[in-house]
């Protein structure tokens, strides 16, 4: 991606958190730290199970190895705004969503290079010392969720009747901006999309479909609230893939890691879509 657009999906990502800032309030997110099921289990979900099904998928299908690794660098690679903007779209429990990933964003710093690591071993006999860029993810995380976020829930603390009028336009375009990141996916890996369909199509789609269904079982197991259930499932089966490409072709220096991780990208904007359709029509 070139500085241009990267400053464009940018600027796009930043106004859409702002906008889901103004539907949310302090109560919101003093819910989830009175009420701490939702996030545990969400937690649960996202640091242990998602993990665990990669490495189940990448060692008992029959896929190449740099795939196995790319399956379990997205386990690694949890939430991100993305999911926030599909959890918001499907109605689920936004302030949920924006503390898991607030959450997982700094746990990961800590549990990226130990799943890394320890997958090339397993999948690739090979050593790698993992470094991560902490203050450029830290910063990540302020500059796209946490600050905007901030200033929408103030402003709706001081201008309710603005935010309220600002929600139907900031949902219209966060569904906007959803499908142009889609369109732009699709364009960027045109040329890519069929060779790797076939290496990692169908253990990507298995990941998606495992991981979301899993949370979506535990969440109604735990008898939670199904906007917590919807936000749950969302953040367990929307990975940064974003991230996980950056380690695998910056910080590893191996594109070929970096091909399960774009074709889940595809996958999981198309499995979204029904995900936000189905919610909206319950």
């Amino acid at each position: 991606m070139d500085n241009s657009s990267a400053y464009i999906l940018f600027a796009a990502l930043f106004i859409i958190m702002f906008g889901m800032g103004l539907s949310l309030t302090i109560e919101d997110f003093k819910r989830v730290v009175t009420f701490p099921k939702a996030a545990i289990t969400g937690l649960f979900n996202q640091m242990i199970l998602l993990p665990i099904i990669g490495f189940l998928l990448a060692s008992f299908m029959q896929v190449a190895p740099v795939i196995s690794v790319g399956i379990m660098l997205l386990a690694a690679c949890p939430g991100g705004a993305t999911s926030n903007l599909i959890t918001h779209l499907a109605k689920g429990d936004t302030a949920l969503s924006i503390t898991l990933t607030a959450i997982t964003s700094i746990a990961t710093i800590f549990t990226i290079p130990f799943i890394v690591q320890w997958s090339m071993v397993a999948f690739l006999q090979q050593e790698q010392q993992l470094v991560l860029d902490i203050p450029s993810i830290m910063l990540q995380l302020l500059m796209i969720t946490l600050i905007p976020v901030s200033l929408g829930m103030l402003i709706n603390a001081k201008a309710t009747s603005f935010a309220k009028k600002m929600d139907k336009p900031t949902k219209i375009a966060s569904a906007v901006v959803f499908a142009l990141v889609l369109v732009g996916v699709i364009l960027k890996e045109r040329d890519n999309v069929v060779p790797f369909f076939q290496q990692a199509g169908f253990i990507a789609l298995l990941l998606n479909l495992l991981t979301m269904g899993t949370a979506m079982i535990s969440a109604r197991v735990m008898r939670l609230p199904k906007r917590q259930a919807i936000s749950i499932a969302i953040e367990s089966g929307i990975q940064n893939g974003t991230l996980a490409i950056t380690i695998a072709t910056v910080t590893l220096g191996d594109s070929q890691l970096s091909i399960a991780p774009a074709i889940y990208g595809l996958i999981m904007f198309v499995t979204s879509i029904g995900v936000i359709v189905w919610s909206i029509r319950r």
